[in-house]
This record gives structure tokens, sequence and C-alpha cells, in this order.
């Protein structure tokens, strides 16, 4: 699908910026976009700076292109603020073999970092699990991602034992969350 045909969508006014009252766009866009890859760079950087190679499980844009993937843009006046996808799995042994979600690519510009950004785009996230009927989100991440923890936290993740063959080497952190109730 042409990504400027996508539908628009509008994150909850809780996720506006507290500074410019402007209304955050969240919408299904392409990876495969300079800006966007730009930002995805910056991710990739930001975790290489905090673990070894073998430790990022990090998508590439190729991947992020796979059917069973969405990506989202957050954009405020037009300008990208933030990035994230949810790639939709078969059920495994450590999900009792039911299906999920696992949330991915998840990035907020730091200069934009505070203001709900990365809560409108988690919600918006499992809001697109929850229309396709898919009602397990889960997500790895690494335990250095102080503000990546918290947010999930926030946001009603739990922990849980490793899943979708990350290996459990103490350095990554795994939640689940249970959508729709």
């Amino acid at each position: 699908m042409n990504p400027s045909a996508m539908p628009r969508l509008r994150a909850p006014a809780m996720a506006q910026s507290l500074h410019t009252r402007e209304m955050l766009d969240i919408r299904r866009e392409s990876p495969d976009q300079p800006q966007v890859r730009t930002l995805l760079r910056e991710l990739n950087d930001y975790l290489g700076g905090l673990y070894e190679p073998q430790h990022n499980h990090i998508l590439s844009v190729d991947e992020l292109l796979a059917p069973q993937v969405v990506f989202l843009v957050a954009r405020q006046q037009g300008r990208l603020v933030g990035c994230g996808a949810v790639r939709r799995l078969p059920g495994e042994a450590a999900t009792g073999g039911e299906a999920y979600g696992e949330i991915k690519r998840m990035m907020v510009e730091p200069a934009a970092r505070g203001s709900g950004i990365g809560a409108a785009l988690l919600a918006r996230l499992e809001q697109q699990l929850t229309d396709e009927g898919v009602g397990l989100s889960l997500l790895e991440t690494g335990a250095a991602q102080t503000q990546a923890v918290g947010l999930y936290e926030r946001a009603g993740y739990r922990r849980r034992a490793a899943f979708g063959g990350y290996p459990d080497n103490g350095l990554s952190l795994f939640y689940e969350k249970r959508l729709g109730r």
C-alpha cells in the first residue's frame, strides 16, 4: 500500500506536547524513507553504544517491510518525532501456543521525549494488534534502557520469561501485556 494512502491516526489528547499543544499524528508509513532511515540509524547507534552486536535484536528496514509487520511513524507539524513497529508471530511453546505481537523498533527523538509520544505510539501499536484479534503483546528490551523499561511498565507490561528464541542472557528484559482487558 502506498504510505500516503494509508489512514491517518490521531493520538489521544494526553499524548499532545505539553509545550506546543500540537496534535501528534501517528500513521502507518513505510520505514524505507530517508527521514525514517535516519531515525532508525540513530536508534541503532544508541543501542550499539549500550550492547555488543550479538545482544542487539534489531529488525532491518527490509524486515520491517514484511507483511506481518506494521510500522508506525509519529509526526508533529510534519516533523518526524518517533516510530515503532509490531510484528505478528504465531504461537510457540513460550506462549503456550498463543499467537502474539512483538513490539519492535520503538524510538522517540531525544528532544521530544517526556511529552507522551512513546506512550501514544505504544498504545496505537497495541490497538493495531487488538484490531487484528491478537490478544498478547510481548517485547524484549535491554536492561540498560531505563526510559524504555519505565514506559513499558507504566503501560501495564509485566516481566515474563524469554520468548521468540531470545537468549536469557541477563542483558535483556522480557515483558508481556494482555490486550483488551
